[in-house]
């Protein structure tokens, strides 16, 4: 899934609160379209599902609509529908192969859907190559995160002017 047009940037967020976390992701929502991965690493508690929730909320909102959105931890897999954006929110955590991943449709979603993925280091080398890293951190203060977001391709250069516009 190589995209010809390479970019390169890095940013990154001091997050003081889950509500800061939270925001975040509401601010950033309406960026986010058909076809976009987002890959969720950090230690457990780290702010990865919190980020996730909150996107998926305010996506779900903006077409009126109002759901549960609990952890995939155990489902592996909970999707949603925003108008015409279908929402893949995956933890693969539990999983030990690529293999087991496949079997999710994980694969193909990540042409179809927006995929927010935790624990993407279980897709070994299948991640997309346009996908977008977001990894939290634990940062010294009980409560805060520092949230390091990578991207490589174009696509995700409105992200960048956002980050700069916002944060």
């Amino acid at each position: 899934m190589a995209n010809s047009s390479k970019t390169g940037w890095s940013r990154q967020i001091l997050l003081t609160s889950a509500d800061q976390t939270a925001d975040l992701a509401i601010r950033l929502r309406d960026g986010f379209s058909v076809g976009d991965v987002v890959l969720l690493s950090g230690p457990i508690g780290a702010g990865k599902s919190c980020f996730a929730r909150a996107l998926i909320l305010g996506l779900l909102a903006d077409v009126d609509r109002v759901e549960d959105v609990p952890s995939p931890t155990f489902t592996l897999v909970q999707t949603y529908r925003a108008g015409d954006l279908e929402i893949w929110h995956s933890d693969l955590y539990r999983l030990s192969s690529t293999d087991e991943v496949a079997e999710l449709g994980l694969f193909d979603a990540f042409d179809t859907a927006l995929c927010l993925v935790e624990w993407p280091d279980r897709l070994g080398d299948e991640a997309p190559d346009t996908a977008v890293r977001f990894g939290f951190g634990l940062a010294e203060a009980e409560d805060h995160r520092l949230l390091t977001i990578n991207a490589t391709s174009a696509k995700w250069d409105w992200l960048a002017r956002k980050l700069a516009e916002n944060v």
